[in-house]
């Protein structure tokens, strides 16, 4: 049985090293566990190159499995050859190549042309196997299944299986659905790249910043489910924000661009308050109230370098205002001794940039820390008067908060009320159970 790589498991560029193969050389219980190791550290790798070759990712996973199977039933005997990698891309393609010519004396007469060019296609397409052109083969990976064709749910169910390895089991716990639903939802993905002929390809320098936008928004959907799960008994998905932010990395070595910076500063500064935001019971555990001590210096002091060098190339976007915001309030030694005006400053900012009725709730909160509760109230009803937020749960809770350090109980309870009906995250609801209750509800 091949080992699945975990969702954590550290990629090497080169696996094994040539004094590991020569050690293992005539062990077959040693060289299979070494084959095990190659499997968790490249079979993304040598998947994304067989995805190109064979322009198909049902059959790019069928042939995956048949080069790790033939690997183990050879090189016990033969010995582990010098180029792992390389060998199993071109024993996958070959064993693509032969069940598709098996395949093809069932075809109908009429779709014997077609099956005869798809074969010609595979077997002359180019198989470099070296550091960059895998690379490329990543980058492509990434933006075909973030493809403006698929739907939104369909990208992220996409990228989470194929780029980055998790089952289809473990994304549907994480988005709790249906397993398979969610497994329909990927096979009627890629029978969408494969019907209407979606590229493998990186998109066009005109078309770049469209298709990087969906790329991005894939990841930071994943993250913010991993930050702030949107139901369930647990406040976070350790699992899908370390997920996120390993795809951010990768997409920035591979497209350093200032808003991929952005993105990863971003994240990096909210996942360093992680172990503050809950008690050691699962609570819930406010800004004003979590133990600073606790947030991770080195994720703060990484994010804030790229907010800085995001923001120098003046070509930057609303992830890179989101973390500079992220960044003020991470460097801050208390909320008191947070500079609230610079933050209600890159707010006006963000909205020039990227107009949004939950930007404009965030920029509320900040102005009612900056000039006191009632002006944020003022601006939190008018966002609720135009019905854009009407059922957003955190717009109530906000409301809430303020009214009752404004002393309005009644409003208060009514919307730490209405905030609870909105909500399907136990911590939360515990959270919003424990303010009417002390407000006496």
């Amino acid at each position: 049985m091949l080992i699945r790589p975990p969702a954590d498991a550290v990629l090497p560029g080169n696996t094994p090293t040539e004094p590991l193969r020569e050690a293992i050389d005539g062990r077959p219980a040693a060289t299979r566990q070494l084959i095990d190791i190659i499997f968790r550290a490249e079979s993304r790798r040598v998947l994304t190159t067989l995805i190109r070759l064979l322009g198909d990712f049902d059959l790019a996973e069928e042939a995956l499995q048949d080069a790790f199977r033939a690997a183990m039933e050879q090189w016990p005997r033969a010995g582990v050859p010098l180029n792992p990698r390389a060998w199993l891309v071109s024993t996958g393609r070959f064993k693509a190549i032969d069940a598709l010519r098996r395949n093809s004396r069932f075809e109908p007469l009429g779709d014997l042309e077609a099956a005869d060019q798809r074969l010609a296609a595979i077997a002359d397409a180019a198989t470099s196997v070296d550091d960059q052109h895998l690379e490329d083969d990543r980058l492509r990976l990434i933006f075909t299944c973030c493809h403006p064709a698929l739907s939104p749910d369909a990208q992220v169910a996409l990228t989470l299986r194929e780029v980055c390895g998790l089952t289809t089991e473990e994304i549907a716990h994480a988005f709790l659905t249906p397993a398979p639903t969610l497994a329909q939802r990927i096979v009627r993905a890629k029978a969408k790249i494969r019907d209407a002929r979606i590229p493998y390809q990186e998109p066009s320098p005109g078309d770049l910043p469209d298709r990087l936008d969906s790329v991005l928004r894939v990841i930071y959907l994943v993250f913010n489910e991993g930050y702030s799960a949107s139901s369930g008994a647990a406040l976070t998905r350790h699992d899908l924000s370390g997920e996120a932010i390993r795809l951010a990395r990768l997409l920035r070595e591979l497209l350093p661009e200032p808003e991929v910076e952005g993105l990863l500063a971003l994240m990096l500064l909210h996942e360093s308050r992680r172990a503050a935001r809950t008690s050691s019971t699962g609570d819930l555990v406010l800004l004003d109230d979590q133990d600073r001590s606790l947030w991770k210096r080195e994720q703060i002091v990484e994010g804030a370098a790229l907010v800085e060098h995001a923001l120098r190339s003046r070509r930057f976007g609303s992830y890179a205002l989101q973390a500079a915001i992220a960044a003020l309030l991470a460097e801050a030694p208390s909320t008191s001794e947070t500079d609230w005006h610079e933050i209600v400053g890159l707010y006006d900012v963000l909205l020039r940039v990227e107009p949004s009725p939950v930007f404009e709730l965030n920029r509320a909160v900040a102005v009612a820390m900056r000039d006191g509760p009632a002006a944020g109230l003022t601006l939190i009803d008018a966002i609720l008067a135009r019905g854009e937020l009407a059922a957003y749960r955190l717009a109530h809770a906000a409301r809430a908060d303020l009214c009752r350090r404004l002393g309005r109980r009644d409003d208060a309870c009514a919307a730490y009320q209405r905030a609870l009906s909105l909500s399907s995250q136990a911590p939360e609801r515990r959270f919003l159970e424990r303010r009417l209750s002390e407000l006496g509800q």
